[in-house]
């Protein structure tokens, strides 16, 4: 692909702390189980969190293909902290589209300066999938919203400074039509948070948010009250070539280090390189990741067009995650008994990508969305 100045300035700089920041310790901050406060602030200093953020917000006012790059950069030192850039271009999207402007500025520039993390509050006890089909109430009271019940699953639930939360306002009959979306500070009385323990991704960690009588002001709701869920759904159509970029630096990592390592082993008498069933296994990861970051790009590109990339979206974010984690496991088999070590990163790799499976959307479901509207285009041409 060929880049911009821009965009190869940012790459230059999203690798560069990649490379000198975040992998000489990748390892090491898994048992910290906190994103370092420091390494954001730092990131959104260098202008890698959300540089597509209007300028007036603090952004950079770049393209969706920059976001892209570094967070394929940044994965590639580690994988959880990439997904701090690609939550922020997230959030200062919905915000800055549906917030009240007084919000929007308030928090946008939070967000892109790494002093504020915030989450989604989507899933359920009772059900991920079925995102629509909600139980957790907003009830109109004086001043704004009161609000009771759970949400769970939510990255960096004990560590967000907000969260974009959906619940229902009509019936339950009423289906996505009666889902409003709010963005709720987490200082706010009446909101206590838990964590799970989780196999991966442990510096963002993973939990749930209460809400016990917990009063949001009216202007904090996003979008129109009854329409926000389907307005602010579509954001997720960025997110998702995002992840899918995520995957692809976090399973580039590992093929780097197995191409380094069959240089240096040997077995009968012969460099592990000069054998094909070495090497034949990472020249298709390197085949499969090439493949799936142009189909990234691509799809942030038709974003900068203005054009729909709703089923691209979804490839990517299924054939992101399942690719990486499959590729990742070679690599640790191509190490040998040294890859089953947590001394090597191979295994903190996989297990922080297989994470991305499940989260912000299922492969079945992704599949569910590329059908629905192939299904439909086909329709359209009868």
């Amino acid at each position: 692909m060929i880049l911009t100045d821009d965009q190869r300035s940012v790459l230059e700089t999203a690798q560069r702390f990649s490379r000198e920041a975040l992998a000489p310790f990748y390892q090491a901050r898994e048992e910290q189980e906190r994103i370092d406060p420091k390494l954001m602030e730092t990131m959104g200093e260098l202008g890698l969190i959300a540089p597509e953020t209007p300028e007036e917000l603090g952004g950079l006012g770049l393209d969706s293909v920059t976001s892209g790059l570094i967070a394929e950069a940044l994965a590639y030192g580690d994988f959880s902290m990439a997904y701090v850039p690609i939550m922020g271009s997230l959030m200062t999207k919905l915000l800055s589209s549906y917030a009240e402007p007084a919000v929007a500025a308030e928090w946008v520039p939070r967000i892109v300066k790494g002093r504020s993390l915030i989450a989604v509050g989507l899933t359920e006890p009772r059900g991920g999938s079925d995102a629509a089909n909600l139980v957790l109430r907003a009830e109109k009271c004086p001043g704004g919203y009161r609000l009771n019940g759970e949400k769970t699953s939510i990255t960096g639930a004990d560590q967000s400074d907000g969260v974009v939360l959906f619940a229902r306002t009509g019936s339950k009959e009423a289906g996505a039509r009666g889902v409003t979306a709010f963005f709720v500070p987490t200082a706010l009385k009446g909101i206590s948070a838990t964590r799970f323990r989780d196999v991966g991704s442990r510096i963002l960690g993973r939990g749930s948010l209460f809400f016990d009588d917990v009063v949001v002001p009216e202007d904090h709701r996003l979008g129109d009250e009854g329409g926000g869920f389907v307005q602010v759904m579509q954001g997720f159509d960025f997110t998702r070539a995002l992840l899918g970029l995520q995957c692809v630096g976090a399973a580039q990592a590992s093929v780097d280090e197995s191409w380094r390592y069959i240089d240096q082993r040997q077995a009968f008498g012969e460099k592990l390189s000069a054998f094909q069933g070495v090497t034949f296994p990472l020249a298709e990861a390197e085949t499969m990741l090439a493949a799936i970051r142009q189909l990234c790009l691509h799809t942030l590109r038709l974003r900068d067009a203005g054009l729909p990339h709703t089923s691209e979206a979804a490839m990517c974010k299924w054939l992101g995650p399942k690719t990486a984690v499959d590729i990742i496991h070679q690599c640790l088999l191509t190490h040998g008994h040294y890859g089953w070590s947590l001394d090597l990163p191979h295994q903190q790799r996989m297990r922080d990508v297989m994470g991305i499976e499940i989260g912000d959307g299922t492969a079945q479901i992704m599949k569910m969305i590329i059908a629905g509207q192939k299904g439909a285009e086909a329709r359209s041409r009868n």
